[in-house]
């Protein structure tokens, strides 16, 4: 699985092969394409990603520290385990800095990002012209907030989002099959990126508070 869109900032910055390497297995452990428990191997990985052991084995170093792998000696390295129990936890983090994320994408962000953003928020508006599954509507949630945290200007900020959502991405599409709207979830996205282009900073943090605790709500429901 490549790599999702990034902001248009984002996507003129050079990419190393461990860099490639880690967004390529780190997207495939979020959509479960790897599933939780499977053994990794890195041989494996650098001849399906077309690159060497090394950029494979530095990228799983840096998967181990976001919590999505876990290497134990002499027996190798496994995709860690969705933990259903973690939902509190991340949320709690979330509720405080996804709403800072947008407040300050709303405040800050360039021209470039405010034009990739509302470029983001008109393709979701056709989502019911096309058929689009679940996995692929999970994709776009992910695009959604990785640009938003993009547009925040703070890389402190960004990476820590960025590993909190991948772990609540990951509990999502564990239970994806018994979620009645995967659609109304990233429709509601709209709203938000549109706040946010227009500079609205105080209504992009409200509307993000609501995104996420909306989130958990759904989560807890089909539990």
């Amino acid at each position: 699985m490549s790599s999702l869109s990034l902001a248009p900032d984002a996507a003129m910055e050079p990419v190393s092969l461990a860099e490639r390497a880690y967004r390529d297995i780190r997207d495939s452990l979020i959509m479960l394409d790897i599933r939780p428990g499977d053994p990794i191997h890195d041989g494996a990985l650098a001849l399906r990603l077309g690159v060497g052991r090394t950029p494979v084995r530095e990228a799983l170093k840096r998967l181990e520290t976001d919590h999505l792998v876990v290497s134990y000696p002499r027996r190798g390295t496994f995709a860690t385990i969705v933990d259903i129990t973690e939902l509190a936890e991340v949320s709690e983090l979330r509720r405080v800095l996804e709403p800072l994320a947008a407040h300050k994408a709303a405040a800050t962000a360039s021209d470039a990002l405010r034009a990739g953003l509302g470029s983001l928020a008109r393709d979701i508006e056709k989502l019911g012209e096309r058929e689009v599954d679940k996995r692929g509507l999970m994709q776009y949630d992910l695009e959604v907030h990785r640009m938003i945290y993009r547009a925040a200007g703070n890389r402190h900020l960004e990476d820590t989002l960025i590993r909190l959502d991948n772990l609540a991405t990951r509990i999502w599409c564990m239970v994806l099959d018994r979620v009645p709207s995967v659609a109304g979830h990233i429709e509601e996205h709209v709203q938000l990126l549109d706040v946010i282009v227009a500079g609205e900073a105080d209504r992009a943090a409200e509307l993000a508070l609501a995104h996420i605790a909306g989130f958990e709500r759904t989560i807890r429901a089909v539990l």
